[in-house]
C-alpha cells in the first residue's frame, strides 16, 4: 500500500543572521541605533560594513555564541562600536605592518614630519581623543635614542585616535551621528599624515589569510 505524497515547495529555508539571534538578546536593541547613525554618516564618510554578530568561542571559556557589541568600519576610514557600555569610535592605523612601521618610525624621527604628528596628537588630545594602537614598546625601538624627543610616538606599533562616549539618552538620537561626524573630521589630519608618510603595506598576504 502506497502512502500519501505530500508535496512542499522546498526542503530548505533561508535564515539570516538576525533570525538566529534570540529575541531578548541586547544586540537586537542596539543594532537599529547603529544602522541609523551609519546611514547618516555614509554621504561624507562612505558606506559601512557591519561585523558579524558571532563570537569566536574556540579558545574561550565563555561559549556565548553572540557578541554584545555592534561594530562597523567605514569605507573612507573609521571604526564604530556600540554596546551597553557606550559608544566608541576610532580612526587611524591600529596595527602597522612591518614595512609601514619602518616608514612610520622614519617619519616620526624626521623633524618636519615628526613635529607635524606631535601637533596632530596634541590637537586630538585637546578635542577629547586618546591615541591607542596594537602595541607600545617599553622603550625606544632599536636604532633610535632612548631620549629621542618623540620617543612616545616612536614606541608605538600602531596609532589610532579613539574616543569613547558613556551611555546616555542621546546615543539613540540624531545627536549621535553628529557627534561621530565631528570626531571623524577631527581625525582627518591624522589620516592625511598616515596617507602621506606611511601609506598602504606592500607586503603580500600570506596564503590562507
Amino acid at each position: 500500500m502506497r502512502g500519501t505524497i505530500i508535496r512542499q515547495a522546498t526542503m530548505l529555508s533561508t535564515l539570516t543572521s538576525d533570525s538566529l539571534i534570540p529575541l531578548d538578546h541586547p544586540i537586537r536593541r542596539i543594532k537599529p541605533v547603529v544602522e541609523v547613525a551609519l546611514a547618516e554618516l555614509a554621504p561624507e564618510f562612505g558606506e559601512a560594513k557591519l561585523f558579524r554578530p558571532y563570537r569566536d568561542t574556540r579558545f574561550s571559556a565563555d561559549k556565548s555564541p553572540y557578541k554584545t557589541t555592534i561594530a562597523a568600519v567605514l569605507a573612507r576610514g573609521g571604526y564604530i562600536q556600540l554596546s551597553a557600555g557606550g559608544l566608541g569610535a576610532g580612526a587611524g592605523a591600529f596595527h602597522l605592518a612591518s614595512d609601514q612601521l619602518e616608514r612610520y618610525r622614519q617619519a616620526v624621527d624626521a623633524d618636519r614630519t615628526g613635529t607635524q604628528l606631535e601637533r596632530i596628537a596634541a590637537d586630538l588630545a585637546r578635542a577629547g581623543s586618546e591615541l591607542i594602537g596594537h602595541d607600545v614598546l617599553k622603550t625606544a625601538p632599536r636604532g633610535y635614542a632612548k631620549d629621542h624627543p618623540r620617543v612616545d610616538l616612536l614606541r608605538r606599533k600602531g596609532i589610532t585616535a579613539w574616543r569613547e562616549f558613556p551611555p546616555s539618552d542621546w546615543l539613540g538620537s540624531k545627536r549621535a551621528p553628529r557627534q561621530l561626524a565631528a570626531f571623524f573630521r577631527s581625525t582627518q589630519p591624522l589620516k592625511d599624515w598616515l596617507d602621506v608618510n606611511v601609506g598602504e603595506s606592500t607586503i603580500p598576504d600570506r596564503p590562507g589569510r
